[in-house]
């Protein structure tokens, strides 16, 4: 009865404060991740750290012309900086990308179930990442590492468009220098000089080292990358009850109220955004869903 599919419920923590205000973070760092991709090191003005779970996200206010949601990147562990990483794809991320040290910017959050940490203890662990998906994974890898002897195999599958989309190179490099982590990296093109994998991130599935039964996948990326994904590992052998994947649909008010990121019956941004596979199935059987 242990094991029960039941059993398995989400990480969640719910804002500290008023969650329609935002607080103020001042920018301590910036750091260009790719061509079109960059990261916010941020302090808060009232020197409250934010404490979150790994996989909820905050609502990001760029003054004077809006906010969006982006998941949380940094280390749970270390409440001394919030970390945000995001491509630009908006007017609100192209604002926040032009914001150098010692800029104000205003954070709601943090909101939403993250990844289920506590109950992946005792099992191999496999993170699978497209692009920037890795970023929301991030804080999970971090709290796995932090706690290393608490999990099984760790397995991390990445795959990005080309060798100049890879982001968080830096801890790539430093998790790849460690022997209890198994880091796998494929671009869909090659460019000259690559000597990695070229292909899907699917295709890493089938010759990661992890035991099928004994696994919790945990997935962050374009919808049709974790719909594939998720095929693949339930061919492998790993239980629809323990493959989660996190979603990211339009959020506006953060809370439940607009109804813009309603999914069915759900709210993405209270309800998850991340959902076991097997509790939104129907929803990624759909077409054009």
């Amino acid at each position: 009865m242990a094991n029960e599919p039941s059993t398995l419920k989400l990480s969640t923590i719910e804002p500290s404060i008023e969650p329609m205000l935002p607080r103020l973070y001042q920018v301590q760092r910036t750091h260009k991740e790719t061509h079109e991709t960059f990261t916010l090191e941020l302090t808060p003005e009232d020197g409250q750290p934010l404490v979150f779970t790994p996989g909820q996200f905050n609502m990001l206010y760029a003054f004077g012309i809006g906010e969006c949601a982006i998941s949380i990147s940094g280390n749970p562990a270390d409440s001394s900086k919030l970390m945000h990483t995001t491509r630009i794809v908006g007017t609100v991320t192209t604002a926040l990308s032009k914001l150098r040290p010692g800029d104000v910017m205003g954070i709601r959050g943090p909101f939403g179930r993250g990844w289920s940490m506590d109950l992946a203890e005792g099992n191999d662990v496999v993170f699978v990442a497209g692009g920037i998906g890795l970023a929301p994974l991030r804080p999970a890898i971090c709290h796995v590492l932090n706690h290393r002897e608490k999990y099984g195999k760790v397995v991390l599958l990445l795959g990005t468009r080309t060798p100049q989309d890879i982001v968080f190179r830096r801890d790539l490099q430093k998790w790849r220098s460690r022997l209890d982590v198994e880091v796998l990296v494929t671009v869909d093109r090659a460019e000259a000089g690559w000597q990695g994998n070229v292909g899907v991130v699917t295709g890493l599935i089938r010759r990661a080292p992890f035991d099928r039964l004994n696994t919790v996948a945990m997935i962050c990326g374009p919808e049709i990358m974790m719909q594939f994904t998720v095929m693949e590992l339930l061919k492998r052998g790993v239980p629809a009850e323990k493959i989660y994947v996190t979603m990211e649909r339009n959020m506006k008010c953060a809370i439940g109220f607009c109804g813009h990121c309603q999914l069915g019956p759900n709210f993405l941004c209270k309800d998850g955004p991340v959902f076991r596979y097997d509790e939104i199935k129907f929803w990624f059987d759909q077409r054009e869903f």
